[in-house]
């Protein structure tokens, strides 16, 4: 008997039905990192955890670890004795200064965040004259130093008998040019103008509309807005030194009082520095998941 072989039957892949279609799952080439990207991510975080170690093991000496040339990369026992002076200090006046810095870094944050997405919202998606020129000129301004402003500005607090007072380095930095152009820029891209004239068939006004699809939409972007400008706040060491009395000062001026006092003990001043930067570490450590989260959930959507 013989057996005739057939041809293997041809089927034309448009006429298979796309959930009756086999994927075969592909290995993509470089998908995991190899042990190079993970050497240059640990030398990238050694870098950076250097210099708190450092200031760790210093503040943990005494007067003479900076200077002893034997000195032990193991930390000593005195970081809570220099981190009890530096509290206790009656010229730095720690926790009031603690309180200031929270509570002009916080509201600056807010507000910041607020304005920033309420102009943004307008220059992306609303339509009124002169509205690029007016960007422009948001934008233009952060080309102007900071410096160039003191005089004019002190003079004007000096004036209405604000200096000294804590509102004197809240009021100037309540909008950010910088928060604008940002919020803008991811605005623009994230909300489409559909989502918007639904809202308006709706019967939503201007400031709904904003309130619950801009406003959601730019969470991601609010969120890393708002820390980094917390963190810039916090940090704001210029024209706090100059406008604030000595004794209501916020935390980075009154740690700078530390070298006056003790120019020879660095002990005392780098754990000073290290209490300035734990609420910062706990800031990072609950918002930083807030933060990837949320740009990874408009990466998503988007």
């Amino acid at each position: 008997m013989t057996v005739t072989a057939h041809p293997p039957l041809h089927v034309d892949d448009d006429a298979v039905p796309p959930e009756e279609k086999r994927v075969r799952p592909r290995r993509i080439r470089g998908a995991r990192p190899g042990w190079f990207v993970y050497a240059s991510l640990g030398v990238v975080l050694l870098a950076a955890f250097f210099p708190y170690y450092w200031s760790f093991l210093i503040g943990s000496g005494d007067s003479g670890t900076i200077r002893d040339p034997n000195m032990s990369w193991l930390p000593g026992g005195n970081f809570f004795a220099n981190a009890a002076q530096v509290m206790n200090d009656p010229a730095v006046n720690f926790w009031p200064a603690l309180w200031n810095s929270i509570y002009s870094s916080a509201l600056i944050a807010a507000s910041v965040v607020f304005f920033s997405t309420l102009a943004g919202w307008a220059f992306a998606k609303l339509r009124f004259r002169g509205s690029k020129v007016l960007l422009i000129f948001v934008v233009a301004t952060m080309a102007v130093p900071m410096q160039l402003g003191v005089v004019p500005l002190y003079i004007l607090f000096s004036e209405l008998g604000w200096t000294g007072h804590i509102g004197a380095i809240i009021i100037p930095a309540l909008t950010s040019a910088f928060g604008v152009f940002w919020m803008t820029q991811y605005i623009q891209q994230a909300v489409p103008d559909e989502l918007i004239e639904a809202a308006r068939v709706d019967g939503a006004s201007s400031f709904r509309t904003f309130w619950t699809v801009g406003v959601t939409a730019a969470r991601p972007a609010a969120a890393m807005l708002g820390l980094f400008t917390f963190v810039t706040a916090w940090n704001n060491f210029f024209w706090p030194f100059i406008v604030l009395d000595r004794s209501s000062p916020t935390l980075p001026v009154a740690l700078s009082l530390l070298q006056s006092n003790y120019f020879v003990d660095y002990s005392i001043v780098l754990a000073g520095v290290l209490l300035s930067t734990i609420p910062l570490l706990i800031l990072f450590v609950f918002a930083g998941k807030q933060l990837v989260s949320g740009i990874m959930a408009g990466a998503v959507k988007g």
